[in-house]
């Protein structure tokens, strides 16, 4: 079975605002060669995650897990998302979809963002 990741974030017209998330991407492909990942976006810009799963499942991927890149479980992470991953499970029936909670909420991210918040900034 082939795992692919989905990195799920909102968007941007500023292609700057896109770098943390596919810095994540590159992460996971430098460290875990075996998955493949890309990156999606609700709107503003491209791939969608409509695109975006075709794609690795075009490239072999037999099992993917999207991850959405919000920090709360806001409006899109609840309401959008669901009805894209329903359109992605008829677009590919054969292939698992899952999703997993908005990224913000692990604790294990929102402890690592108070430690960076408590750190002091050099002058």
């Amino acid at each position: 079975m082939t795992h692919a990741i989905i990195l799920f974030s909102h968007g941007s017209r500023d292609p700057l605002w896109r770098a943390p998330v596919e810095a994540v991407a590159a992460h996971i492909a430098a460290q875990h060669p075996d998955r493949s990942v890309a990156c999606a976006y609700l709107e503003l810009c491209e791939p969608t995650l409509a695109d975006a799963a075709s794609q690795l499942v075009a490239q072999g991927a037999t099992q993917v897990t999207v991850v959405p890149m919000f920090l709360g479980t806001g409006k899109h992470a609840r309401e959008d998302l669901p009805l894209l991953v329903a359109a992605l499970r008829s677009a590919h029936p054969g292939v698992p979809f899952t999703v997993q909670a908005a990224i913000g909420e692990d604790p294990r991210m929102t402890a690592l963002m108070a430690h960076i918040a408590c750190e002091i900034a050099p002058h």
